[in-house]
Formats: C-alpha cells, sequence, structure tokens
C-alpha cells in the first residue's frame, strides 16, 4: 500500500476511534476501505450502516468515489432513494452506490476523509 493511501486510512480511523474500520490492500497500492458502523440519519428507517470506497493508488490525486452503504437502506417513510443512488455490491456485501463524483479536487483541501464527511452529510441531509 502506497504511504499516501496508508495516511488516509489512518486519518478515517482518527476521525472515528470507536468505529471499526476494515481495510483491504487493492494489489495496485491502494486500498478498499470500509467504516463498519456509521449513522445514515434521521431520515433511514435503519440509523446505523457501513460504508466503503476505494482509495486508490493515486491518491491523492485521484477522488474517492464512489461510496457504498448497505444494501437494504430504506426512507423511514419508504419513499424511493432517489437520485445518484442505486443498487450493487461492493466487497461481496449487497450495496447502494453513491454517486457523488467531484470533478475537481483539490488534493490539499478534499481528502479521503473530508470527501467521506461530505458524502455523509449529503445522505443525511436528502430530501
Amino acid at each position: 500500500m502506497k504511504p499516501k493511501v496508508q495516511q488516509a486510512i489512518d486519518e478515517i480511523k482518527a476521525a472515528y476511534p470507536d468505529v471499526p474500520v476494515t481495510v483491504r490492500e487493492d494489489g495496485d497500492g491502494g486500498a478498499y476501505v470500509i467504516v463498519e458502523t456509521i449513522d445514515p440519519g434521521s431520515i433511514y428507517r435503519d440509523r446505523v450502516t457501513w460504508i466503503g470506497f476505494r482509495v486508490t493508488f493515486v491518491y491523492p490525486d485521484a477522488d474517492t468515489y464512489p461510496h457504498y452503504v448497505r444494501g437494504d437502506l430504506a426512507h423511514a417513510d419508504g419513499r424511493p432513494l432517489g437520485e445518484a443512488m442505486s443498487s450493487t455490491t461492493f466487497e461481496g456485501r449487497s450495496a447502494i452506490q453513491i454517486s457523488r463524483r467531484s470533478n475537481h479536487i483539490n488534493p490539499r483541501t478534499e481528502t479521503a476523509l473530508i470527501k467521506l464527511q461530505k458524502v455523509l452529510t449529503w445522505l443525511a441531509a436528502r430530501p
């Protein structure tokens, strides 16, 4: 695993010290990362999900995109999840893919941790 990728993972673990973080090297210098227990927000039926993504070998010059959450994530009121979310798998798990690409990233201001936090904020604030 490349040092910058390891640094990104260490930052995520430091930000969520009480949460298990699963990491699997991808064989190319990057890693697949899953933060195992996160609250997606009060609009969801279940208040716990995992969230995962890949940090590629070109990090920090590449976006951490897309992100994935549990495959049975659902709104508490039963309405569809809506735009930018689709069913798939991630790391052998049933998943909902969250498509929130950052087209013009600045590696100094958009770390894997900041992107994770932005995606979680977007997820919790969905109408």
